[in-house]
């Protein structure tokens, strides 16, 4: 399942609801992406990511499809925020479940690297010195391609 939030989201309840009653998984991996005080020296106040509801959650859609189908799993959730979003909370939770570790990591990895370079959400950091717009990195760029020399895990 995947989600699209423009309400503060809270990973401890996430991660609680998404193990509640689980018997049939070995592994659960989670992650959550945090705003971060300062981007390359350059103190942040707030990020505003913008989103395109309906188009967005169709792309997230498509990511989970592709994890599914790359990864021996048995169930994720992926929620993105959206909207306005303070220093220090929660921008994206991502978990994922499978009968051993290696899976559940990795399907983990291969998601948020694809939400990070794919998913059609634009950032926006408010900082003392002005707003700037965020692009994926280089190394976010290179973290996504690494996938495409990797087979399926069997």
């Amino acid at each position: 399942m995947v989600r699209l939030e423009a309400r503060p989201i809270d990973p401890a309840a996430l991660l609680d609801g998404f193990c509640r009653d689980r018997t049939d998984v070995g592994a659960v991996v989670s992650f959550t992406g945090l705003c971060r005080a300062a981007t390359e020296g350059q103190p942040v106040t707030t990020l505003t990511l913008d989103a395109w509801p309906g188009f967005t959650e169709a792309v997230m859609t498509e990511l989970e499809t592709e994890t599914r189908a790359r990864f021996d799993i048995i169930d994720m959730l992926a929620v993105h925020r959206w909207g306005e979003v303070g220093v220090g909370q929660p921008i994206v939770f991502v978990a994922v479940a499978a009968a051993h570790r290696r899976a559940a990591f990795e399907a983990a990895d291969f998601l948020m690297d694809q939400l990070k370079t794919r998913a059609p959400l634009w950032k926006r950091e408010d900082g003392p010195d002005g707003r700037r717009w965020i692009e994926p990195r280089p190394s976010d760029r290179a973290d996504a391609a690494r996938w495409t020399e990797l087979e399926p895990a069997e």
